[in-house]
């Protein structure tokens, strides 16, 4: 059984709300890296009924991804951003996807997100997570970010939080924890992180910052 997409507006505005769900789907959020981080973000911002999704990472997927990734044994060495985009539409097929298979540069991203609202840093090292904030602060004046940092280790969920750093700039994590210390990043923990990105993402589209 297939919802028709009447139905699913329908199901969505019961949940949120006429003007929220107006809202969500009328905006254009681009997630950049579709790891453990983002592809748990981009589930739920599917989930909520965004409009239109910008998908960006130039990795295939491999079995190491497997524990914490939203992928599958069967999409193994496909490309994330195919994969992920397979997966979304199973969960509806109404939501816009826009995908490029690409390393995101300095050069490239005016272009790459240049029609996003709301833009979601879910990469895995911190230059390239510096390198985004930096480009989008800059080159950007109407746009927000939304990074993560800190999500590694089986410490306690509850030192995951969100925290409006500046303006346009929302830091989710515990700060702290990293990989490079020898503590793998465990599934529950980075979904907590991903869930604190997604839900910052729909109170700013909903008007609570």
């Amino acid at each position: 059984m297939v919802l028709t997409k009447e139905e699913w507006l329908k199901a969505l505005t019961d949940r949120h709300g006429k003007e929220r769900q107006e809202k969500f789907l009328n905006a254009t959020v681009a997630v950049c890296g579709l790891g453990g981080l983002g592809s748990n973000i981009a589930i739920s911002l599917t989930r909520a009924g965004i409009g239109k999704l910008i998908l960006i990472d130039f990795d295939k997927v491999d079995p190491t991804n497997l524990n914490r990734q939203q992928y599958k044994m069967s999409q193994l060495g496909r490309y994330k951003t195919e994969a992920l985009t397979e997966n979304l539409k199973e969960i509806t097929p109404y939501v816009e996807i826009e995908y490029h298979t690409v390393k995101m540069t300095e050069e490239n991203i005016p272009e790459l997100l240049k029609e996003a609202d709301i833009v979601c840093e879910a990469f895995d090292k911190a230059d390239n997570k510096a390198m985004l904030v930096n480009a989008v602060l800059e080159g950007f004046t109407d746009k927000i970010i939304v990074s993560g940092s800190g999500m590694a280790g089986f410490g306690s969920a509850n030192t995951i939080q969100t925290r409006k750093i500046m303006k346009r700039l929302y830091l989710c994590g515990d700060t702290v924890s990293d990989v490079n210390d020898g503590i793998g990043l465990v599934a529950s923990r980075v979904m907590v992180c991903a869930a604190h990105e997604a839900h910052t993402v729909l109170r700013l589209l909903a008007g609570e910052e």
